[in-house]
């Protein structure tokens, strides 16, 4: 499972307050590529109308298509996004796809051609803006618009809240993935699926109808809403001469023409305005600055501060023409452009400036926690407190930063509370209430084929932005509403080679924090680590870097490999993950992701004996071995392309016995057929001491449905598949009973896929196991996904081993990360991202747990009581009553109080 980062504990410094409104230099505004945000009533981008009947049997038109809709008065761009397609019931990977480029009008269509039908003599489409070969079903199947050519893997409402899907339509019956509460109708070769006047409610059932087909490209205006004034194309102006006229003659104020609610009142009216010019954005596709009312700012009390004194004039004929800190009077219309309220001014005419007025003073004043707060500072200068990076995902592609007001991260509600629990509303609230996102004054796409020479300015190998990271300001910034987001942008376009408005704390670190004991026990995910590469592999396709070279895997089908693309790239990964593990300097290491070879047709445990020949190779010495694929694993047949494995250090521990494998549940209706089987190995400490149990896991992801009851995914927070998950950690549970002794100390690690508080977890803890990363350390998460911070990758000690456990750390070194550090994206931008170190090796942190290697001996000056272990001559002993200054007896197993009276 893939999601993104985690922090740790650290020492924040404290965050620069800014009180001055001075500010700088011009950025710029390109057609406009809005983030991802899953579907929404306000996607920017809609499928408009589907058709799956061309060249059939009473088919009106000879070829299938999609139609999209520009819902904004902006032209969109779709490069890098793509049309994925798949079969009523079956699975995205299965299913065909479309990449798009080129743009959607302002309020006009994009129609996409898909296959043609046996009958091609029936009336052609309009000319197509992209043209696919998906054959698509005539009477029921699903549509998804991704922003990204990377498989979608969902069912369910999952889809539809998926980060990169901007849209998405499934029609007919036995569609297993739709948006809202209901499908849309089904179809005929005679009929579509379509929007009435492009209404979206992000509910497939009430938005779309069946009908005839009317497909529109993007050549025709269609009956679109009359989208308002449009501005002529840009042509050198003369700048405003000054005038004599004076602030305070306007027709209305700024904070009239913003108003008190969520829109102006004054929509679609001409109106005149004045201010300071406190931000300007020439380039970077804005097109447009910033006015706020002179003398305002400063100290505001969000209790009485009833309505924003800026607004953002969008002008992309005047932008140019206007200063920084320059008093100008402005007449334009009145608008709200998904969310933003703005003046569209066009023609320099309608630009007069002033004499220099009052300054403007950046707002002091505590991130707002509800939006009607937020509102009343829209547009305005701002001067940010204590903030922490909380999602450094779309650094790579939008050059975004996710923010949390305060000292932590955004948190995962079900990794701190029991899911829909009143502590788990709160953890929500208080995410709603402390998330911003910080940009970088631009619509930029930096995966775009258009600007992949660029750079993305917060992304650096330096100079990294990670999450957890304590946030200082260095400059006033604007607060800004796009994309369905409160931001906070630069008063100009940040470039990679120019001033940041922020910097951010370095937390990176070299090693794991000390967890002592005599041996450590870790974990880690290798992130799809396959020595069968993709170009070996027949009919897979793959991902390229932006000279078009391949880099890693896309799609090779369910029983291919999944990671580099050739050995180049193979080569760069592993001196990644080898870094990290040999950094890591555990005795024994539970690796996740790994390749399955028996199941790819290649030597069993061929890329695990690879692995640990390179972990040699780079420590000078045969430090590793791994543990043998055991005997018990079920037929390959009943394995995934992926796998679990244990390494080791023989100069720290032996094994005792062979491996050990719950292979009795991966067929068909077992707990196990949608995920990996636990494999175990017990160890005894080389120098003395006494035996333990590791077994590591990998349970089902989140991301799909399996076929268990309970693996809808019901918006609790536990994503799909958590019966599935469920029925593993019970069935680990049991398995683990017969193949260790009474009272030997167990180790469960891996990726449970499952956060610390959620159900599967659960069935563990009741059974006696503790989640060592939160029992002995605080405030670390070994993922985050979606800016929220959480642990999937666990050690879960039983009493025995929890008696001999010394520390935990979660060393974070993955999930902080920016992707675009990942041997993945090697050349994707005009910087070379790339290092031969541990950082961004994988997208889960290690988590090390400190253990010694016998079990504490028994002090007659302590007091014990129910639940600890303790040692007398060399054996576990157990007491079921309060004892002090005497030999345990046999009965319950004791905890340390402390010293004795």
């Amino acid at each position: 499972m893939t999601i993104t980062s985690a922090a740790g504990r650290r020492n924040r410094g404290a965050v620069a307050a800014l009180l001055s409104a001075s500010i700088a230099l011009p950025t710029s505004f390109a057609l406009a590529a809005s983030a991802a945000a899953s579907v929404t009533p306000q996607s920017p981008i809609v499928i408009d109308e589907v058709y799956g009947g061309g060249g059939n049997s009473g088919a009106p038109l000879s070829q299938d298509f999609v139609e999209l809709w520009n819902t904004t008065d902006q032209a969109v761009s779709l490069d890098g996004w793509s049309v994925q397609y798949a079969s009523a019931s079956g699975t995205w990977a299965n299913g065909a796809q479309t990449n798009l480029t080129g743009t959607v009008p302002a309020h006009g269509h994009y129609l996409v051609g898909e296959a043609f039908g046996t009958n091609t003599a029936l009336t052609p489409l309009p000319t197509p803006d992209a043209t696919g070969t998906i054959a698509m079903s005539g009477t029921a199947a699903k549509v998804a618009l991704v922003q990204g050519t990377a498989r979608i893997d969902c069912t369910g409402a999952a889809c539809a809240a998926l980060p990169e899907v901007v849209d998405l339509v499934g029609w007919g019956s036995g569609v297993n993935a739709w948006a809202g509460a209901t499908a849309a109708p089904a179809t005929s070769n005679a009929t579509s699926v379509a929007r009435t006047d492009h209404a979206n409610t992000a509910d497939n059932g009430t938005d779309f109808t069946a009908g005839a087909p009317t497909p529109s490209n993007s050549a025709d205006g269609g009956t679109t809403p009359d989208p308002g004034p449009t501005e002529p194309t840009p042509t050198p102006t003369p700048t405003p001469t000054p005038s004599t006229g004076t602030p305070g003659q306007d027709t209305h104020t700024i904070a009239q023409i913003q108003g008190t609610g969520s829109a102006s009142a004054l929509v679609g009216q001409t109106v005149t305005t004045s201010g300071v010019v406190t931000a300007a954005y020439p380039t970077g596709g804005f097109n447009g600055y910033v006015l706020q009312t002179p003398g305002t700012g400063g100290p505001v009390d969000l209790a009485t501060h009833a309505a924003s004194d800026a607004i953002f004039v969008f002008s992309s004929s005047t932008v140019a023409s206007v200063r920084v800190g320059q008093t100008v009077r402005v007449t334009g219309t009145v608008s709200e452009f998904n969310g933003l309220t703005e003046l569209s001014v066009t023609g320099t005419q309608n630009v007069t400036v002033l004499p220099d007025a009052a300054p403007v003073t950046a707002v002091t004043a505590a991130w707002p926690a509800t939006d009607a707060q937020r509102e009343t500072l829209e547009s305005m200068l701002y001067a940010p407190g204590a903030f922490t990076v909380s999602n450094a995902y779309a650094a790579n592609q939008y050059s975004e930063v996710g923010l949390a007001a305060g000292d932590k991260p955004l948190i995962q509600w079900t990794d701190a509370a029991r899911p829909s629990t009143p502590e788990a509303d709160a953890i929500k609230a208080d995410n709603a209430a402390r998330g911003v996102v910080l940009d970088d004054g631009s619509t930029l796409n930096f995966l775009s084929a258009a600007n992949s020479s660029l750079t993305p300015p917060y992304v650096s190998l330096d100079d990294p932005v990670r999450v957890g990271a304590a946030v200082t300001f260095t400059e006033p910034v604007i607060v800004d509403y796009r994309n369905n987001a409160w931001k906070l942008d630069p008063t100009h376009q940040v470039t990679a080679d120019g001033p940041r408005p922020v910097a951010f704390a370095k937390t990176r670190t070299t090693a794991p924090e000390d967890v002592g004991g005599d041996l450590k026990v870790a974990t880690f995910n290798v992130l799809n680590y396959f020595t069968t590469t993709g170009d070996g592999f027949p009919g897979c396709s793959y991902y390229a870097d932006r000279q078009g070279n391949p880099i890693a895997v896309n799609d090779c089908g369910a029983r291919g490999p999944r990671g580099a693309w050739d050995a180049t790239s193979l080569e760069r990964q592993q001196r990644k993950i080898v870094a990290a593990i040999n950094a890591v300097d555990a005795d024994v290491v539970g690796l996740m992701e790994i390749e399955n070879s028996v199941v790819l047709g290649r030597p069993q445990d061929e890329a695990l004996a690879t692995l640990t020949a390179a972990l040699n190779a780079a420590a000078g010495s045969d430090v590793w071995a791994y543990v043998p694929s055991s005997a018990e694993l079920p037929a390959p047949a009943n394995m995934d392309v992926i796998t679990t494995a244990l390494i080791y250090k023989p100069a720290a521990i032996e094994r005792v016995g062979d491996a050990r494998a719950l292979g009795t549940q991966s067929a068909a209706g077992g707990a196990f057929d949608d995920a990996r089987p636990p494999i175990g190995q017990e160890f005894r400490p080389v120098g003395g001491g006494e035996k333990f149990f590791v077994a590591v896991n990998h349970l089902k992801s989140k991301g799909s449905a399996g076929t268990h009851a309970g693996d809808a995914d019901t918006g609790d927070g536990q994503g799909a598949s958590n019966g599935s998950r469920v029925l593993q950690a019970t069935a680990l549970r049991d398995w683990v009973g017969t193949v260790t002794s009474p009272g030997e100390a167990v180790a469960l690690i891996g990726d449970f896929n499952s956060y610390t508080q959620e159900d599967p977890l659960q069935v563990l803890y009741q059974s006696g196991y503790t989640d060592a990363a939160s029992h002995l350390s605080s405030n670390q998460w070994s993922y985050s996904f979606g800016g929220l911070s959480g642990s999937l990758d666990h050690v879960l000690l039983n009493g025995p081993a929890l008696g001999r456990a010394t520390g935990a750390d979660i060393w974070e070194i993955n999930a902080e990360e920016s992707i675009a550090l990942e041997y993945s994206r090697y050349n994707y931008h005009g910087t070379l991202f790339y290092a031969p170190d541990p950082y961004a090796s994988s997208d889960h942190d290690p988590v090390v747990v400190g253990l010694a290697a016998d079990y504490p001996a028994w002090d007659r000056n302590v007091k014990y009581a129910v639940g600890d272990r303790v040692v007398f001559d060399g054996g576990i002993w157990e007491t079921d009553k309060a004892v002090v200054g005497q030999q345990p007896g046999k009965g319950k197993f004791w905890t340390r109080l402390g010293d004795a009276s």
